[in-house]
């Protein structure tokens, strides 16, 4: 049984889409989703910095249009679910065809926007914890009143808070944590400083017509399946300002009887979790197009 997986904020790198530009038809794609969304694609996937990508309102439609066009690439794919971190459940919502690909870098245009005007009212941030329990940190972080914002599983929780509140957890890190990394990312997503972002969610929800999920759609809400396309945007615009349990998702996977998991593009942060959290299940990320030969025969092996 194959997943098929996308990634959240911080995987883009500087130039990530060049080289997936030069398969056909893809730049034409772009241009496409570019035009429908006001925001040059292709521009921000090929030559703008990393400072340019980490803003918000940019990272997020850029990583959708990633992971639908390197998806596409694979072919035809039957994956037995589709689930995405954070920003990437928009990405899976088309994978299941909740919503189709215009509509989907739509929404995440409106979202990213939304979200990157609710965090410039305090300055925010997040920072990966790895090691430590979860029932010693969770506690630990709250103290400092942090949220544990990820709970990704295989060790590693995310805090989000201000840069005040991050800078005691580096000097007051909880018993075990071996090291906390800042992330490139302009927020605290996923905590109560998105709230300002849900009512524009809202709005911008209403205005589309979901279909019912054809794929099993995890959600990062409790790990559940979710039945009706209805509910998925409704978590769609409840989940900027709650905690994202991959954790669960990826319990829900082993539920499911997962032996394969495919991340799109920009791939390597999930599939890294996967092979620490869900052992025996063959992974590959899709970072450039020469990992699509080695994706099409794993998902030729394990796809429904």
């Amino acid at each position: 049984m194959l997943v098929l997986v996308a990634p959240g904020q911080g995987a883009q790198t500087p130039g990530f889409l060049t080289p997936w530009l030069e398969l056909p038809g893809a730049a034409d794609r772009l241009g496409a989703w570019s035009d429908a969304i006001g925001l040059d694609l292709a521009h921000y996937g090929t030559q703008a910095d990393a400072d340019a990508i980490r803003d918000t309102a940019v990272a997020q439609p850029l990583l959708v249009a990633a992971g639908l066009l390197s998806a596409s690439a694979l072919g035809e794919v039957a994956p037995g679910a589709v689930a995405g971190h954070s920003v990437g459940e928009i990405t899976a919502a088309a994978f299941a065809g909740v919503l189709d690909d215009t509509a989907a870098l739509g929404l995440v245009r409106k979202r990213g926007l939304a979200m990157a005007e609710a965090a410039a009212i305090t300055e925010t941030g997040m920072s990966a914890l790895l090691g430590g329990d979860p029932e010693m940190t969770i506690p630990h972080l709250e103290k400092l009143g942090l949220t544990p914002a990820n709970v990704n599983g295989a060790g590693q929780i995310v805090a989000a808070g201000t840069m005040e509140e991050l800078a005691a957890l580096e000097a007051d890190k909880p018993e075990g944590v071996r090291r906390v990394v800042a992330l490139k990312v302009a927020g605290a997503f996923h905590t109560h400083h998105m709230a300002p972002a849900v009512a524009s969610l809202e709005q911008a929800a209403a205005e589309l017509t979901p279909a019912d999920p054809k794929i099993t759609y995890v959600s990062n809400k409790d790990g559940q399946a979710v039945a009706t396309g209805a509910e998925v945007l409704s978590r769609l615009v409840g989940q900027v300002a709650n905690p994202v349990r991959w954790d669960l998702c990826m319990e829900t996977f082993k539920e499911l009887g997962v032996t394969a998991l495919v991340e799109v593009c920009p791939g390597g942060t999930l599939t890294g979790l996967a092979k620490r959290a869900l052992p025996g299940v063959k992974t590959l990320a899709l970072k450039t197009p020469d990992d699509l030969d080695a994706a099409r025969e794993l998902i030729a092996e394990h796809a429904g």
